[in-house]
Order: C-alpha cells, then sequence, then structure tokens
C-alpha cells in the first residue's frame, strides 16, 4: 500500500491529464461547450476529497449520497466536499474542513498527495478544487445526517474497471432528462461534476501503476 501511496503522490507533483481525461464522463453538451466556457470572476469556489484508504487488500475510497433539498445537487452522489469560507486558510484547507464536518474524517489523519484539475460547474456556479488524500487505515465513517444522507465506499479496482461506465438515462430536478455517460455501481450512478472528476483520478492512477499509460 505505501508503494501504491508513494507512486501517486510522484504522479501528482507532474502535470496532470487535465480536460480531456475529465470530458471522458461528461455529457455531450459538455463536451461541446467545455473548451469555450469562460469561468465567470465571481464563481463560488470549493474544494472536494478523493479519499483513499486500504481495506480487504485493495484501496477504496467513500461517495455520499447528498439529502434532498431545494438545489442542482439535490439527491446526488458526490465526494466529501463543499463550499470555501473565510476561515479557511487555503482550498486543500477546505476539502479537509469539509470532509471532516461531512463523514467525520479529522484532518490530522488525512495525508494530502496532491490535487486534481479544478472544473467549473455551471448550473450552480461553482469552481471546484479536486485533492487527493491518504488515510493508513480504514476509517470508521461518522456521518452528519444534515449533510449526507448516505455513504458508500467504493475499491479502485471497481471504478478502474470498464464495465463501471455506461450510459445512464438522467432525470434532472427541472423534469428534463438526459442521456450522459457515468459510473454504475450497483444501484447508485455517478454522473456529471463527480464523475469527471473520478474521470481523471482513473488516468493519473493508471499513469502512476503503469507509466506506459
Amino acid at each position: 500500500m505505501n508503494s501504491i501511496r508513494d507512486r501517486l503522490y510522484s504522479r501528482l507533483q507532474e502535470p496532470l491529464p487535465g480536460i480531456e481525461s475529465q470530458l471522458r464522463l461528461a455529457h455531450p453538451d459538455r463536451i461541446k461547450n467545455v473548451r469555450e466556457l469562460k469561468i465567470p470572476d465571481n464563481a463560488r469556489i470549493s474544494s472536494v476529497l478523493v479519499l483513499l484508504y486500504p481495506g480487504d487488500a485493495e484501496v477504496h475510497f467513500p461517495l455520499i449520497v447528498r439529502p434532498d433539498y431545494p438545489g442542482v445537487h439535490s439527491g446526488q452522489v458526490g465526494l466529501p466536499g463543499g463550499k470555501q469560507e473565510p476561515e479557511d486558510s487555503s482550498l486543500s484547507a477546505t476539502a479537509l474542513r469539509e470532509t471532516h464536518e461531512e463523514v467525520g474524517i479529522h484532518p490530522d489523519t488525512i495525508e494530502l498527495l496532491g490535487r486534481l484539475t479544478p472544473l467549473y460547474i455551471p448550473p450552480s456556479g461553482f469552481l471546484v478544487h479536486p485533492f487527493v488524500g491518504w488515510l493508513d487505515r480504514s476509517p470508521a465513517f461518522a456521518p452528519d445526517p444534515a449533510e449526507v444522507a448516505s455513504l458508500f465506499e467504493v475499491s479502485v479496482s471497481r471504478l478502474l474497471d470498464p464495465n463501471a461506465v455506461s450510459e445512464e438515462r438522467i432525470r434532472l430536478q427541472s423534469g428534463l432528462q438526459l442521456t450522459t455517460p457515468a459510473f454504475r455501481f450497483d444501484d447508485r450512478i455517478v454522473w456529471g461534476a463527480t464523475a469527471m472528476i473520478l474521470s481523471e483520478f482513473v488516468a493519473v492512477w493508471r499513469q502512476a501503476l503503469d507509466p506506459t499509460q
């Protein structure tokens, strides 16, 4: 496990795969418009964390299901994280604080390995900064029910499985439907910005463990 952590850390210090790897899990309209998209100066800033840890001889990470609320991300699957607050000393501090608040993992126990490519989400106006963290042991999660409806764990090997990617029909809160590539883990569908972030993480993982990728 230490070898995996060290390789990931080294790979994350190098130039990232970037938007091209994110677009592999993007809706077709997003692919069409993303290169022309100008991030507004008043974009809201947030950070999320891909939190890796060992378990059952594999590396896992948690995903959370947001509660139902009057917002564009109601009920969606996402990574722990949220909006930057004035007291946060850095973008990574935001990711660590939000992870602590949402799923109960103290920042002092997390080793930050690096960051992924920021991603702007037009429907909510957030510019999301993803980070990758490492825990030395499997954690005892304590989700905050006000922010997390449920939590489930995914092994990286399952994320890497090509069969985890499928075309899914999504019904938006507005009632509109769209068809988009997504990750499916049993009855959980991961799409949109979270899927795009994880798509880049997959590229980083593959390159870290096999430099010929």
